[in-house]
């Protein structure tokens, strides 16, 4: 059941008087997920339903598809034409009142709402703004079931990468010498065994491959070659739709040794991973909040700093809940900078990447904030390479 309620004390948190939801064919997957409509379900004729934080929502139908919100609660406003359409929503709307919907110029990923159907919304008189803070506070936050789904996937996560190291390192004894492709089979079984779930098969990148942060294992996949580094980027969440993901990098090098280039950038890179946990503890700890975009830009000047800004290609993290990439704070000054804030509830990947034309590192850990404190799920971060 879509808690109204939830909805209703986010729209008051951020200060603003409602939140619109419109869709047509099922293109705004987020006003779906968000009300809880099925996507079996019929949607060939607009709907919209509006959230007033001070009266009750509004429920906004064609006559051939009346029914198709009748889960949720609300005055229903019956329509069969354009015009009808549009005066129903300017009898709607209030323009003093300032309404979210589902766009951002910043956050792309929530902008659902078609740029035609905002310029009509506000030619009916309706004053909009971005629901991107909304969209954090009702499904971007995880509450107590959550944590307990993301730190049991995060903790199978890292038994999964040492177990798939250990296979590794006795498979380099032997011939023929694995690929990464078969890397990547040995994962997933792993997840099959574990009861996990994901969207898209683990990254397994060795030698120059892991200079691509998002590399994709064509066939078997490249050879493991001794003394090459190795990227692993697993996520996965428990089977079940309302499962929290956990994502985890690992590096490590395919000797005995680390070659000292490998070492110093994997130096910098916990660095600035612990940086960015650092400055989050401290935030909350002197109660003065924190953006995902000035954490990033922090991190992003460490690594500057020591001589790597050039080979940075990616943000420092990404919100993670029921999707790898969810829709609460990404650490980000750059791609999509996010200037949102770290609540409690919030959780996130940072995963602080440096990318040579020779070989690349990343080091990824889950963050979530929990009666205040950044608590890192799943087990212990990685400090140094794994070697054989």
């Amino acid at each position: 059941m879509v808690d109204i309620g939830k909805a209703k004390r986010a729209i008051g948190e951020e200060k603003l008087s409602g939140w619109l939801f419109f869709n047509l064919h099922h293109r705004d997957s987020l006003s779906d997920r968000i009300l809880e409509i099925p996507g079996e379900s019929h949607n060939s004729r607009p709907w919209l339903y509006l959230i007033r934080r001070e009266s009750e929502p509004v429920i906004v139908v064609h006559g051939v598809e009346a029914g198709v919100l009748d889960h949720l609660p609300g005055e229903k406003k019956v329509y069969s034409s354009r015009s009808s359409f549009l005066e129903i929503l300017r009898e709607l709307a209030r323009g003093e009142e300032v309404t979210a919907a589902q766009f951002s110029s910043q956050v792309p990923f929530i902008s659902f709402l078609d740029h035609g159907t905002a310029r009509v919304l506000s030619e009916c008189g309706f004053n909009l703004t971005s629901s991107d803070n909304l969209v954090q506070r009702f499904i971007g936050l995880l509450d107590k079931s959550a944590i307990e789904s993301h730190e049991k996937a995060a903790t199978k996560l890292y038994a999964i990468v040492q177990e798939t190291w250990d296979r590794i390192r006795n498979s380099m004894k032997k011939n023929p010498l694995p690929c990464e492709g078969n890397v990547q089979h040995w994962i997933l079984e792993l997840f099959q065994r574990e009861g996990l779930y994901s969207d898209f098969p683990p990254l397994v990148a060795v030698g120059k491959n892991t200079s691509n942060p998002h590399y994709l294992v064509r066939g078997e996949g490249d050879k493991l070659e001794a003394g090459a580094v190795l990227q692993l980027d697993i996520w996965a969440r428990l089977k079940g739709q309302d499962s929290v993901y956990g994502d985890i990098s690992w590096g490590g090098v395919l000797a005995c040794n680390v070659p000292e280039e490998a070492a110093v950038v994997f130096d910098t890179l916990i660095t600035a991973r612990e940086l960015a946990v650092a400055i989050i503890a401290q935030a909350f700890k002197s109660k003065k909040p924190v953006s995902g975009f000035e954490v990033d830009q922090r991190v992003r000047s460490l690594i500057a700093e020591r001589g790597y800004g050039e080979f940075l290609l990616h943000r420092t993290g990404h919100a993670i809940d029921t999707e790898v990439h969810g829709y609460g704070v990404n650490i980000d000054s750059v791609e999509f900078p996010d200037a949102r804030l770290i609540l409690e509830g919030s959780c996130f990947s940072i995963e602080p990447g440096i990318y040579t034309a020779d070989f690349g590192l990343r080091t990824e850990i889950n963050v979530y904030i929990k009666n205040s404190k950044a608590v890192i799920s799943g087990g212990a971060p990685q400090q140094r390479l794994l070697i054989l």
